[in-house]
């Protein structure tokens, strides 16, 4: 079968290596429909690591995935062949202190796609996973919108981190890329009051503004202190950071209101940020980090379900062949680009 690996720094190659078979009674075999570029795909490619995850070249990366069941295994009862289904990177033990305590995203055991060390990602032709990971969709979904569910889920993880009743709040979102906007779509469904969106790209601003945002502003040429005192006094409720940048956490510490919330949802480039925490002591302010999503998979279906309009951020497909083009295009930022996605057939 065809796999894209990464085989050093921004190179990709499409190799040929053998199709998986099924190892346990509850494996699946999913032929790859479509996989969407990650920002943290982008890490490994440019940077071939994410803090202390570091790739070892030759590396498929990849984890926002859909696909058609092909194969299944003996105990399989959930999904049959021919179904398509969107796929949950995560494969968690069960059995460690983390999924007994219903944290299975933190599983002390977890293998995730794309993840070095761990599992190979989806930028190929065929995976195999356990039932648990695949989720089967309606006829309203089609390969584009199932792999899309993953990057929703982590902004209804985001949200859900935030334990707020986000109606009359007002909130701010530094980032609109995919996450970013994400955390947008899932707010408007909260009936969240104001919804403040920092992005330095204009045509991203024009996005967040095109899916429900009430004021987009570029950082780098507003003070958010100064936009935000002028429209809430009071200053904000919860403040999502969605890019990892450390320009983006000392504006958002400044602009959110004592006893409110900072999540942090972004990876930082160098693993680490400074956070100014005489402003967070004297504010009581929260910190909130958000690693993946927990038990969000079908509450994101089932948004898309009710109309929440994912697919809006998608800009560009591609064929696995011009996935090197794909990772260039994403990672600088060119022609437009919010979410490119890599369709296998």
């Amino acid at each position: 079968m065809k796999t894209l690996v990464l085989t050093g720094i921004r190179k990709f190659e499409m190799v040929k290596r053998p199709m998986p078979i099924l190892k346990n009674p509850d494996d699946v075999l999913i032929r790859i429909k479509t996989v969407g570029v990650c920002g943290s795909d982008i890490h490994y490619f440019t940077q071939g690591r994410i803090g202390t995850q570091v790739v070892e070249f030759p590396f498929a990366v990849g984890h926002e995935c859909s696909g058609i069941i092909e194969e299944v295994g003996s105990s399989v009862t959930r999904v049959k062949p021919g179904d398509l289904v969107a796929v949950d990177p995560s494969i968690h033990c069960g059995t460690c202190d983390q999924c007994l305590a219903g944290r299975p995203h933190t599983c002390r055991k977890n293998r995730f796609l794309g993840c070095p060390g761990q599992l190979d990602g989806c930028l190929t032709e065929y995976i195999v996973m356990p039932e648990f990971t695949c989720f089967t969709l309606s006829p309203k979904f089609n390969a584009t919108t199932a792999a899309l569910i993953e990057p929703l889920t982590i902004g209804t993880y985001s949200v859900e981190m935030a334990q707020t009743d986000f109606r009359n709040k007002t909130v701010g979102i530094f980032g609109s890329g995919p996450i970013g906007l994400s955390v947008l779509m899932v707010l408007k469904t909260l009936g969240t009051g104001q919804i403040l969106c920092f992005e330095p790209l204009d045509y991203r601003r024009k996005k967040a503004l095109g899916l429900g945002a009430s004021s987009v502003f570029n950082p780098f040429e507003t003070s958010p202190e100064e936009v935000t005192l002028a429209i809430e006094p009071l200053l904000l409720d919860v403040v999502f950071d969605c890019t990892g940048e450390q320009q983006a956490i000392d504006d958002a510490v400044k602009i959110i209101k004592p006893g409110g919330k900072l999540i942090l949802v972004g990876i930082p480039p160098e693993g680490k940020y400074l956070i100014n925490m005489d402003i967070l002591r004297r504010n009581e302010i929260s910190i909130h980090n958000v690693r993946r999503q927990n038990h969000c998979v079908e509450k994101s279906i089932q948004l898309v379900e009710e109309g929440l309009p994912v697919d809006q951020m998608v800009t560009h497909h591609f064929a696995p062949e011009k996935t090197q083009q794909a990772f260039e295009m994403v990672s600088g930022y060119q022609d437009g680009v919010i979410k490119a996605m890599i369709d296998f057939s």
